[in-house]
C-alpha cells in the first residue's frame, strides 16, 4: 500500500482521495514544520506533498528514501524544489497550476484598491480611536480610470489581473519575453513594453512572474527609481522577486507613492522598514487563501501524487 506523507493540514477534500488509495501520514500543524520533524515525516513515502516553504532538496529527498515516487507541490510555483536533485533520483514533481488563477488576480485588485485608496491607512486610523473629520483633502487617493496597469508576466494569473483591471478602466501594458497570442490579449488592447518602459509608464506595476535567479531582485532600488513618484507597486507572485529593502526605502523617501504585497522576501518574516510606513498595504500570502480554491488545490494534488505511485500519467507534471 502506498504511503503518502503530507507536510501540512489540508482540506478534506485532497485527503479524502488519498485515503482511497493509501496510508496518510499527516503532518498536525497549519505551518511550516522543523526540519527535523519534516525529514522524519517523509521517511519511508512513496509520495510527498509538499508547501510552498517545504526546502524539498537532496537532504529531504534522501531522507525520503529510494521509493519515493513523487514530490506533489501544493503551488504553482516550485522555486523551493531542487529539480535536478529530483530528477537525478527519478522523483517526479508536480505543481498545482490553473486552479487558483482567479483567487491570486481577486487578491491582487483587493492590494491594488487598497493601496491607491488608502483603505489601510484609513482603517488604522478609526482603529486607533484617533479623532478626524470629512473634509475635501482628506485622505485623497487616485482614480483607476485612465491610469495604465503594467503587469510583468502575462501568464494565467496576470491575465485576469488585466481582464478586472480593464472593468475599472485602466489600460494595459506588459513585459514578457514573448509577445502575446493576439487571441489571449482579445478585448485588452494591451501594449507589449520592454521591461525600462514599463517601469516608466506605469501608474501601477503588478508582478506576476515565477522566481527564477533572473528574476530574483527583479526590481531593486534601480528599478523604483524609474517608476513615476506617484507610481504603486504590487507583489502577489513571489516575495524574492523584489528587495524588500530597497522597497523600504523607496517608500519612506517618496520614491514612489505606495507599494501592496502578499509575499516576502524571507517569509515569514517582513523586512523592519516596511512595518512601519502607511503607504504599504501588507497581508499574509493570502493570494489562494479561499475555502473553494484550497480545496481544488489539494485535489489536484492528491491526483497528481496517486497517479505517480500508480505510475499514470499525471494530471498537472513540472517540465
Amino acid at each position: 500500500m502506498a504511503l503518502f506523507a503530507v507536510t501540512n493540514r489540508l482540506p478534506e477534500q485532497g485527503l479524502e482521495l488519498l485515503r482511497e488509495a493509501g496510508e496518510l501520514r499527516l503532518a498536525d500543524a497549519d505551518t511550516r514544520l522543523p526540519r527535523e520533524e519534516l525529514l522524519a515525516l517523509v521517511a519511508g513515502a512513496d509520495a510527498v506533498l509538499s508547501m510552498l516553504h517545504d526546502r524539498v532538496d537532496e537532504e529531504l529527498l534522501d531522507a525520503a528514501g529510494p521509493q519515493l515516487r513523487c514530490v506533489a507541490n501544493v503551488a504553482v510555483g516550485f522555486d523551493n524544489i531542487d529539480l535536478g536533485a529530483a530528477a537525478s533520483r527519478g522523483v517526479l514533481v508536480t505543481n498545482t497550476p490553473g486552479v487558483l488563477d482567479d483567487a491570486t488576480a481577486d487578491l491582487t485588485l483587493a492590494l491594488l484598491l487598497a493601496a491607491v485608496r488608502r483603505i489601510g491607512e484609513g482603517e488604522r486610523l478609526i482603529r486607533s480611536g484617533e479623532p478626524w473629520a470629512w473634509g475635501m483633502g482628506f485622505m485623497l487617493g487616485s482614480d483607476l480610470r485612465g491610469k495604465r496597469l503594467g503587469i510583468v508576466g502575462l501568464g494565467n494569473i496576470g491575465l485576469r489581473v488585466a481582464h478586472r483591471a480593464r472593468a475599472f478602466g485602466m489600460s494595459i501594458a506588459y513585459h514578457g519575453r514573448h509577445e502575446a497570442p493576439a487571441g489571449v490579449v482579445a478585448g485588452l488592447e494591451a501594449e507589449r513594453l520592454e521591461f525600462e518602459e514599463l517601469l516608466e509608464s506605469s501608474d501601477v506595476l503588478s508582478l506576476h512572474c515565477p522566481l527564477t535567479p533572473q528574476t530574483r531582485h527583479l526590481i531593486g532600488a534601480r528599478e523604483l527609481a524609474l517608476m513615476k513618484p506617484t507610481a504603486t507597486l504590487i507583489n502577489t507572485a513571489r516575495g524574492p522577486v523584489v528587495d524588500e529593502a530597497a522597497l523600504a526605502a523607496a517608500l519612506r523617501e517618496g520614491t514612489i507613492a505606495g507599494a501592496g504585497l502578499d509575499v516576502y522576501e524571507h517569509e515569514p518574516e517582513v523586512e523592519p522598514g516596511l512595518l512601519g510606513l502607511e503607504n504599504v498595504v501588507l497581508s499574509p500570502h493570502l493570494g489562494s487563501a479561499t475555502v473553494e480554491t484550497r480545496a481544488v488545490m489539494s485535489q489536484l494534488a492528491a491526483r497528481n501524487a496517486i497517479a505517480a505511485v500508480r505510475g499514470e500519467a499525471l494530471p498537472t507534471a513540472v517540465g
